[in-house]
């Protein structure tokens, strides 16, 4: 199985484009389940897949997720989306998508920005 060789700048753009244009809204197949973030999203290495093809550990989201939870059954919902530490695992709980979407998107600008200026950085030959 190849391991997921997308660009991590490349799928966190599309992420948030993904909330922002559809979000992780009921699903039209499945109307009572909600979409969950990441994994039910482009960015996942496994969407349109019936069944898991690839291991979560090829994901480019695993570098966000600490160690400890590497072999969770959904780690990239293990990924700390603030100072708080609120993880999308501890937030599906609280059934409030509005609110979830809105973190995560936050957490995607967030760490879009830092690459973007790690990037610029290193393009000028600094630090």
């Amino acid at each position: 199985m190849a391991k997921d060789d997308r660009e991590i700048l490349e799928v966190l753009r599309e992420e948030l484009q993904f909330i922002e244009t559809e979000g992780y809204g009921r699903s039209a197949r499945a109307p009572r389940f909600a979409k969950t973030p990441f994994q039910n999203s482009p960015s996942c290495i496994n969407y349109g897949y019936p069944y898991r093809a690839h291991p979560c550990t090829e994901c480019r989201l695993l570098n966000f997720v600490s160690p400890e939870h590497h072999t969770a059954e959904v780690p990239c919902h293990f990924i700390c989306l603030n100072e708080a530490g609120e993880t999308i695992e501890a937030m599906e709980v609280e059934d409030n998508h509005a609110k979830l979407e809105e973190k995560v998107g936050n957490w995607l600008r967030a760490r879009i920005v830092e690459i973007e200026e790690a990037r610029a950085l290193q393009t000028i030959g600094c630090c």
